[in-house]
């Protein structure tokens, strides 16, 4: 039986693990955030709370994005539904934010379409063609330290505001959700004051910066895969191309299961409830490749796609030092 069978028993929708894990979701995101608010003047116990609350948040960014994919709910209407009512909370416009990952999922791996990739990647030819100017953004760019915090608030807080396709899919739509965000933080302001408004800043920040890491780890390490057409095998872009990371079961439960990536892009019809699932079932009889902590805080060194090699590599200058690390790991 081929991989592609196997994933297909795992597509079913249940209307029921769809509802809990919704509303679920949206009870921590609202509990946690009336707490912090609360008890804001004890600090020890709204650190934890801003993280549970903005861990909530990428996950109803996961429903959101399975509701895209209309594989969360049965019908497509309840999908639709449910991602617009999700907008308001993840800061995405829902039409904007299903079109463009719908590119995203046609040109995975084409090194002709880098466009619609959520992280831009430089081949290691155009890195040495490069004039300085160019080398100096894209090393600014890729540094965790600029790629994360910045990065994260830019894309989430402000690209979002007028996403890129945004004319495609219809303006008003896109104005409508930032009127309806502006409106919901004008709610926190006048429930909770000044104390809301930083509760709500500092989740959004931490949400964003979870989510570009989640992100750059999905497509973004060592044996991941790129190629030119007419040799690109879209199979292999979306199973050899996106991550699994095998993080722990608390990670997964934050996340909706979506670092399940290899599976996801191979199948989208897969619900969120059930690539954990899928993925454990199949991993060992098709030598699914898995990425745990040490891989993936080590994935951040790579930079550029070296297309002889087939594999992401660090900067030139850095490929030494990077193999004399990697040798020390593992030897």
């Amino acid at each position: 039986m081929s991989i592609r069978e196997v994933t297909r028993a795992y597509c079913e929708r249940s209307d029921a693990l769809a509802s809990a894990s919704y509303f679920g979701t949206f009870a921590v995101y609202f509990l946690t955030l009336y707490l912090a608010v609360h008890f804001y003047d004890a600090w020890y116990l709204v650190a934890p709370l801003v993280v549970i609350n903005a861990l909530s948040g990428v996950r109803l960014y996961v429903l959101q994005h399975d509701c895209g994919h209309s594989s969360l709910f049965s019908k497509r209407w309840m999908n639709d539904w449910a991602g617009y009512g999700l907008s308001t909370f993840t800061l995405t416009p829902y039409r904007a934010m299903q079109y463009n990952h719908n590119e995203h999922h046609k040109f995975l791996g084409d090194l002709e379409e880098r466009r619609s990739g959520e992280i831009h990647t430089m081949t290691l030819r155009e890195w040495n063609e490069a004039d300085w100017k160019t080398r100096l953004f894209y090393r600014l760019y890729r540094n965790p330290l600029i790629l994360i915090p910045i990065g994260g608030v830019f894309v989430y807080a402000l690209r979002y505001r007028w996403p890129k396709n945004t004319l495609r899919v219809g303006a008003a739509g896109v104005l409508m959700h930032d009127a309806l965000l502006l409106g919901w933080i004008a709610l926190l302001y006048w429930l909770g004051g000044v104390p809301a408004l930083m509760v709500y800043l500092a989740t959004v920040f931490v949400a964003a910066c979870s989510g570009v890491f989640l992100v750059y780890l999905q497509h973004n390490f060592e044996d991941t895969y790129w190629d030119r057409r007419p040799d690109l095998r879209h199979d292999q872009a979306a199973l050899q191309g996106s991550s699994a990371l095998d993080l722990g079961w608390w990670f997964d439960l934050a996340t909706g299961n979506i670092a399940y990536h290899d599976i996801h892009h191979f199948n989208a019809n897969i619900p969120s409830y059930r690539l954990r699932k899928c993925h454990r079932a199949i991993r060992d009889q098709f030598d699914l490749p898995t990425i745990n902590w040490p891989e993936a805080i080590r994935s951040f060194t790579l930079k550029l796609w070296d297309e002889d090699q087939g594999r992401l590599v660090p900067f030139p200058n850095e490929r030494r030092a990077f193999s004399g690390l990697m040798q020390r790991m593992t030897g």
